[in-house]
C-alpha cells in the first residue's frame, strides 16, 4: 500500500482567499540568539490551505462547529474522481456523466485546478473550477457525506453561499484546498484530521490517502 499526502504546505507563499489574513509564520525564540529552544508562532485564517468547513461557517446559529464533525465521516473509503480539463463548473450534468460508483459516500474531485499546485502558480486564481448549486444538490441526492475539492473553495468565486448552504445543511463535510495533482482516479482510504478547534467554523487539516 502507498500513502499519499494531499495536503498543501503552509507557508507565507501559499495563496489565500482574498480578504483573509496573510499567513505569518515566524520564530519568536531563537537558539542562535541564546534561547534554549526554537519556538515559532503562526497567524492565519482557519480556512487556510487544506482545511475543513463546518456547518457553522455558512449557517451560523447552533449548527455544528469543527470539533463536532464526525470522525467516522472524516475517515474511511473514498473515491477520487478525475474530471477533464474542459470542465469549467461542476454541475449536475457533469456529475451525472462522471459514472461515480454507486454508494460512494466520500468523494474527492480532481479538476484542472490541480495543475496550479503542481506548477506552483503564484497568487489566488479567481477562475477555479468549483461545484455550483445544481451540482451540490446532486451530491445531496446521491448520499455523499464528504466532498473534497482541489482549490480553496467548493463553491465558485463570487457565488459562495448557495453551494455551501446546500451541502452544510445536510451535514456534508466539505474539504477544500486538496492537492490531487499526483493522485490517480480510483478508490483509496481517506484520513482527514482537522485541528480540534473549539467553536470554530473551520480548521486546517492534514489529509492523506492510502491506496487500497
Amino acid at each position: 500500500m502507498q500513502t499519499y499526502d494531499v495536503s498543501l504546505t503552509i507557508s507565507p507563499d501559499l495563496p489565500t482567499w482574498p480578504g483573509d489574513p496573510p499567513i505569518a509564520l515566524e520564530r519568536v525564540e531563537k537558539m542562535e540568539d541564546g534561547a534554549h529552544a526554537n519556538v515559532s508562532r503562526i497567524q492565519m485564517s482557519v480556512h487556510t490551505g487544506t482545511h475543513v468547513d463546518a456547518p457553522y461557517h455558512f449557517l451560523g446559529g447552533k449548527t455544528a462547529t469543527v470539533e463536532q464533525l464526525p470522525l467516522k465521516v472524516l475517515t474511511g473509503r473514498v473515491y477520487v474522481l478525475h474530471l477533464p480539463d474542459s470542465v469549467a463548473v461542476i454541475d449536475r450534468q457533469v456529475l451525472e456523466k462522471a459514472e461515480i460508483p454507486p454508494r460512494t459516500r466520500r468523494l474527492l474531485i480532481r479538476t484542472r485546478n490541480s495543475a496550479h499546485w503542481a506548477h506552483g502558480t503564484p497568487g489566488f486564481q479567481k477562475d477555479f473550477v468549483a461545484v455550483n448549486a445544481d451540482g451540490a444538490q446532486f451530491l445531496v441526492e446521491h448520499g455523499v457525506k464528504l466532498v473534497g475539492v482541489d482549490y480553496l473553495s467548493v463553491a465558485p468565486f463570487g457565488d459562495s453561499e448557495a453551494t455551501h448552504q446546500i451541502l452544510l445543511k445536510e451535514g456534508i463535510v466539505v474539504v477544500e484546498g486538496l492537492d490531487l495533482s499526483a493522485i490517480s482516479q480510483g478508490r483509496y482510504t481517506l484520513y482527514c484530521l482537522p485541528l480540534k478547534l473549539m467553536g470554530s467554523d473551520g480548521a486546517p487539516a492534514r489529509v492523506i490517502l492510502v491506496g487500497v
